[in-house]
Parts: structure tokens; sequence; C-alpha cells
């Protein structure tokens, strides 16, 4: 059998109206129902024909003894690079999803958005929502401050832009008046604030070189920072990946038997393969649609994932759906390209 040659207009008509007979009725389609639906010009037995040369050139087979045909994975991306219309999402609409996203949650402003974020995708797209936070290596220091604790300790305080409040403990050696904390605190900002986690770890030193003679209140505590800055200055990631329900994506066909709800189940819970595969596919912006086999890890080949990427004050992030090839993909990618959009919008 031969696989993605190319196709006449014809042909291109019929997959279309196959795939989206499929899609719609999650039934394989056959000849009589796509003639029937689709206002073609032509008659059941040339459609019949037509797709026989399409199962032929590998885009649609026959599953088990059905009488129809359903679309492989290289007529799914045919249909997303080619076939398919995509129209925006109305006023209304977009409305409503910008209602959604800002509704309340727990914890830091990303964090809440992107867990919102996954949820309403899925509950709209009927997929499963997925979301991954920016790494904070990246995120940019607005502000840091030192705050006494006891004689040994003292709390750092960093305000990360587009990223929340992230503390550290800190050792220090002797008590040091709240005067030299403050001191040190505005040299530490001066010299930090507006530059990323990651360039503060890698030119800490240069950065404060000569910033307090050694003689100086605050020279030694300055000293500490030098020590630990790879510690400090790179906090650990918080559980970055963000899922919907996955009992939204359990209501489609496709998992209606025991044994596919079961394949559903273990991929929710394999949180390392969802990460990979939504920030393992390449740089680059946009919206991103892989299929099928196209993913490289084997227990994706059954899914979809469509992600596009968000943008906060210079951090980026991912956003989208996976969910079975039988996807509404129009619905799907006006969605997922308009909410990320309108993420990048809120966290600005």
């Amino acid at each position: 059998m031969n696989t993605g040659e190319p196709l006449n207009e014809r042909e291109h008509q019929i997959l279309e109206a196959v795939i989206r007979t499929y899609v719609e009725t999650a039934e394989p389609a056959g000849s009589r129902s796509v003639a029937r639906r689709f206002d073609l010009g032509i008659s059941a037995a040339t459609v019949r024909n037509t797709m026989s040369d399409l199962e032929d050139k590998g885009y649609l087979y026959h599953p088990h003894t059905s009488a129809g045909r359903v679309p492989t994975d290289i007529a799914y991306r045919l249909y997303v690079d080619s076939l398919m219309q995509r129209p925006p999402l109305s006023a209304a609409e977009r409305t409503s999803l910008r209602h959604e996203l800002a509704q309340g949650g727990d914890g830091a402003a990303v964090e809440r958005l992107l867990r919102r974020a996954a949820q309403v995708l899925g509950l709209l797209t009927q997929e499963l929502g997925i979301a991954v936070a920016p790494r904070l290596e990246e995120a940019t220091l607005e502000r840091l401050d030192l705050i006494p604790l006891s004689e040994a300790k003292v709390l750092l305080v960093m305000s990360l832009r587009a990223a929340g409040v992230r503390t550290v403990f800190v050792d220090v050696p002797a008590v040091i008046p709240p005067s030299t904390l403050a001191a040190v605190a505005g040299v530490l900002n001066e010299r930090l604030a507006g530059h990323s986690l990651r360039e503060i770890r890698a030119t800490l030193p240069d950065r404060l070189r000569d910033s307090v003679p050694s003689d100086r209140p605050g020279a030694e505590l300055l000293n500490v920072f030098l020590q630990s800055a790879d510690e400090w200055f790179a906090p650990a990631e918080p559980d970055d990946l963000h899922l919907g329900s996955a009992s939204v994506l359990a209501e489609q066909p496709e998992f209606s038997s025991g044994e596919q709800l079961r394949s559903l189940i273990s991929l929710t819970e394999r949180r390392d393969l969802l990460k990979s595969a939504v920030v393992g596919r390449g740089s680059g912006e946009g919206l991103r649609v892989t299929i099928g086999v196209e993913h490289q890890d084997p227990a994706l080949s059954g899914f979809t994932l469509v992600t596009s990427e968000y943008h906060a004050n210079g951090l980026k992030g991912v956003i989208g759906v996976i969910g079975p090839t039988r996807m509404p993909y129009e619905r799907v990618i006006a969605l997922v390209e308009t909410t990320s959009s309108m993420v990048s919008d809120l966290l600005m």
C-alpha cells in the first residue's frame, strides 16, 4: 500500500467529507452516508470508488469488518495543513472565554491562571487540557528583600516578574543589624534587579565585585551570597504541569471499553511523558499539532496534541489539549490559539 500520495480535487473533497463524518459521528464513514450528508454532485458508487482509491493511497482504512472507513494519521495531517477552514471564535465566545479564565483559585497568579486555563480548555474542547508553566530560572528579578528571622537566619524574599514570590532561608554567621540588612538589600537590588535568575547565577561575582569594602558592615553577608548563589538563585521548580479533568476525555467513544479507559488513566499518571511531549516538540512560536504516529513515544500514538506558546514578560510556556486523533480540529485549534493569546494578555 502506498502512503501519502498526492490527491486530486475530488479525492480532497471526499477525504474531507469522510473526516468530518467520522469526527462528528465516531462511526466509520460509508459511501452512502457521505453521499447523503454532503452535496458533492456525484453518486454513492463514485464516492465508494474514490474512497477505495484513498485507502490504496494510505489516507483511509477499514476498521475490523466494518463497511465504512476511518481516516489515518496522514489524512488528519493533510486535513489540518490544507483542507480545513479556520474560522475565529465569535466576539461572544471570546468574551465568555476571557471571563472563565479570570475566575479565582489559590496560589501564585501564573499557577492559578494556568490551572484554570487547562480546566477551561478541557471543558470547552472535551479533550484533556494541558499547560506547562515557564521555567523560573528565566524569570526576571524585580526586587529582593532581607528580613531578619532570628540570630542566625535571614529570609530572602525575591519578587519575580510574572512568576510571583519565592523565598529562601539564609543562614548567617552572626546577628546582623536591620540597618546593615537594608544596606545589603539596597546593593543587591541595584546590581541584580532587572536580570533573570539564570543571569544572576552566572554573573554574581562580577556584579558584586567592589560593591562593599571588606572592612565595612555587610561585607560578610555579601560573601555568604557569593558562596551560595547557585543554590539561592536557582529555586526549585514547582510542579509546573497542569492538567484539566480526565473525566471529560473519558466520555469520548474511544475510551468506552475498560482496556481503553485504563490506558487513558495510565497516560494521565505519566506526567513526565506528558510534559516531555509538550515541551520537547522543537522550538518555534505559534500553533503546533502533533498527530498519532508523529509522536516520539509509542504510548501517544493514538493521540493528537495541539499546543500554542504563551508569553509573560520575557517568560514563555505552553498551553493546549491532548485527545484522540478523532478531534474537531477547527474548533480545538481556534480555542487553543485564543486561550494562549488571552493567557499572554492576562499575565502582562
